[in-house]
């Protein structure tokens, strides 16, 4: 008789994995009636003949790869696993799709070059409009990037979901998402709390992002151990961030020399994203923000890539589209 702990990793949630009422679980049992399964938060144990346990493992093993690249694991694919000769990559095992009408298989490829990360319940998080596949292109070949366009259009959404991606494929040891803390109509002092809750609403669009791509438990270590940081573009003066994805939201909102100083954190295989919206500033005492200025004098770097995102890149409600297109024919103040 043999025993073995099997962990589940940092990638996979075990109520995703596990499944409703551990229904994955029972199927995984059914397939081994001869190994005793016990699972308990982010491990399983198993008791039975040493044989079984390696035939197990191994099967086991690919159906963890399976759920790290698509984020979901189903009855179907723990059939797919199980049940027929082993696969040597887990993108030999079939991925269900729905069916749709003169989808050829062009366009499949074409779909999975898209996905940036799958996030949590198997949520695709791809690049769904033009511009947003151009930031996916040019995040490769640059270390710093410029995202600007209207609100809506998938600027920071698309830049977190490369920064999840690049922590998951350990191509950075950790994430920092950084904004300005200006108000948009309010005033901080007016709100309740301590400084971290006076400042967490204007981080929590941040937040937002990340609960769609990160199992909650595993985000809230992240947090807790500092993999993941999110706080206020000042608390960034006098570091240096290596090793890190950094984005820096809502850079409109910044002066020139803020930039200079968030720019010049960057450290050894640090990639930075910066984006804004050049059209909602909401500096006090009409002071001039230094988005534009800043692009106008790095564009052109080698190692710099700039994307100007506009209304065809709207990805909200289709309504965002008229509100944004209405307020530009407004004359400027």
């Amino acid at each position: 008789m043999g025993e073995k702990i099997i962990e589940l990793g940092d990638w996979i949630d075990p109520a995703d994995f596990y499944g409703a009422g551990h229904a994955n679980v029972d199927r995984l049992a059914g397939k081994f009636p001869g190994l005793k399964i016990v699972v308990r938060g982010g491990m399983m144990k198993l008791l039975g003949a040493d044989g079984q346990i390696a035939r197990f493992e191994e099967r086991f093993g690919q159906l963890a790869a399976y759920y790290r690249k698509y984020g979901h694991i189903s009855p179907e694919v723990v059939d797919q696993i199980f049940d027929v000769p082993a696969f040597s990559r887990p993108d030999r095992i079939a991925v269900p799709r729905k069916e749709e009408p003169g989808r050829t298989a062009e366009a499949e490829e074409a779909g999975e070059k898209e996905i940036i990360v799958f996030g949590n319940s198997g949520t695709v998080v791809r690049a769904r409009t033009e511009n947003q596949r151009r930031l996916v292109e040019l995040y490769a070949a640059n270390d710093l990037l410029f995202a600007v366009g209207p609100a809506g259009s998938g600027k920071t959404y698309t830049a977190i979901a490369l920064a999840v991606r690049a922590l998951k494929n350990r191509e950075v040891r950790r994430i920092i998402l950084t904004r300005p803390a200006v108000e948009a109509g309010e005033k901080l002092g007016f709100l309740p709390g301590d400084l971290k809750e006076k400042l967490d609403p204007y981080l929590q669009p941040l937040y937002d992002a990340l609960h769609d791509m990160i199992p909650p438990k595993k985000l809230q270590d992240y947090l807790a151990e500092g993999i993941v940081q999110i706080a206020p573009l000042a608390y960034m003066r006098g570091r240096t961030l290596d090793n890190a994805c950094v984005i820096l939201d809502e850079a409109q909102n910044t002066i020139l020399s803020q930039l200079k100083m968030f720019l010049t954190r960057m450290g050894r295989n640090a990639k930075f994203i910066v984006t804004g919206d050049a059209t909602q500033v909401d500096l006090p005492n009409r002071q001039d923000s230094g988005l534009l200025p800043a692009i106008g004098l790095l564009r052109g770097i080698r190692g710099v890539g700039v994307v100007e995102f506009d209304k065809r890149d709207i990805v909200r409600h289709e309504l965002v589209k008229e509100i944004v297109q209405a307020f530009d024919k407004q004359p400027a103040v």
